[in-house]
């Protein structure tokens, strides 16, 4: 008698267990690198067969002759994909302030000619910890430092983060935005 309700039960659970979770991920899976390889795939930028980074991951750039990511706020280090995460930091914490303020210093100090305020996704980490894009407007503040250390124009690095700059989504959702990774690989081969 016992035997009559479990057999359909553990049938039931060997079955639906395939289904959803054997048959349904391949399908899934099958589906979406057929129809969107590059985004199943991560979203690599590869240069000669070898993964350079994502271009939905933010990737660590300091060196003054780059343009700078917005902070990461991931945990144990900096850009983890592994820890996306905000800081969950609110306006009033002084945490916040001080990083904030250490942000700005470094900014200040890596180009002490510029005067100009400094763009807030230049010194706030996004939601997530890992975006991937600035501002239009962080990226032109970047512009004289960049141009001074790499030896270009002003204007011709101006035109090259035109080129980089993608527009709103459906042209309507999110803002324009540059994608500091592309940005700054395209960078590498320009010349004064």
């Amino acid at each position: 008698m016992l035997s009559e309700e479990l057999r359909p039960a553990i049938v039931a659970l060997v079955v639906l267990s395939l289904v959803t979770g054997v048959a349904y991920p391949l399908l899934v899976t099958s589906i979406a690198q057929v129809a969107f390889p590059v985004e199943a795939n991560g979203s690599l930028i590869e240069r000669d067969g070898k993964a350079l980074g994502s271009r939905l991951v933010g990737q660590p750039f300091s060196d003054p002759k780059y343009f700078w990511p917005r902070p990461s706020a991931t945990v144990p280090v900096p850009y983890n994909a592994g820890a996306s995460s905000g800081s969950n930091q609110g306006p009033l914490n002084p945490a916040l302030a001080d990083a904030v303020k250490a942000r700005v210093e470094a900014l200040r100090a890596a180009d002490p000619e510029q005067t100009r305020p400094v763009p807030v996704d230049l010194v706030s980490a996004s939601g997530s910890g890992l975006d991937p894009h600035i501002s239009p407007a962080a990226a032109d503040y970047q512009v004289p430092r960049v141009a001074r250390l790499r030896g270009l124009s002003e204007e011709k690095l101006r035109a090259l983060v035109a080129e980089h700059t993608e527009g709103r989504q459906l042209g309507i959702l999110g803002e324009t935005r540059v994608n500091v990774l592309t940005l700054n690989l395209a960078l590498e081969s320009v010349t004064p």
